[in-house]
């Protein structure tokens, strides 16, 4: 294993493509990419670990990080800056070791936490400046799987 192993992950515009759709009992549908599934997996089957950092809250988003095996799942932060050193001091690495994927300005802070940061094609102008890489393809659509790629290869890249 690299370098890198921790990947943070956004929900809205990053696993979802951050459409809202509000059902008649008030919670928000969300629609998640089969390949972003399959390349977490890969992630993990390299022994690194993945977490998911949300501003907001979603019943299907932990459907969807048990069906994952993600086991380090933070909902409603508001202040993600605030609750990244627990997330990094669950895992036991540093932010030199973590990367980021987000799309939008409460990512800003974790971004300049990680030692990698890729922002999602769709992201924010400010994500986007921030960002080591940007990827292909939009939150949603594929978009983790292209950032996982891309990890992956550089990590690989960098051992020696």
């Amino acid at each position: 294993m690299g370098a890198i192993k921790l990947l943070i992950l956004d929900v809205d515009g990053v696993l979802t493509t951050g459409a809202l759709p509000y059902g008649s009992d008030g919670n928000t549908d969300k629609t998640f990419h089969v390949q972003d599934g399959s390349a977490i997996k890969r992630w993990q089957q390299t022994g690194r670990t993945v977490a998911v950092l949300s501003g907001r809250n979603a019943p299907g988003v932990d459907a969807r990080c048990r069906d994952l095996g993600i086991e380090i799942v933070r909902q409603g932060a508001g202040d993600k800056a605030a609750a990244l050193p627990e997330i990094l001091a669950t895992v036991g690495v540093t932010g030199a070791q973590a990367a980021a994927v987000g799309d939008d300005l409460p990512d800003l802070p974790v971004f300049e936490a990680c030692r990698h940061a890729v922002a999602v094609a769709n992201a924010h102008r400010f994500a986007k400046r921030a960002a080591g890489f940007v990827t292909r393809r939009s939150g949603g659509a594929g978009a983790v799987a292209d950032a996982i790629e891309y990890l992956l290869r550089i990590d690989d890249a960098a051992r020696p």
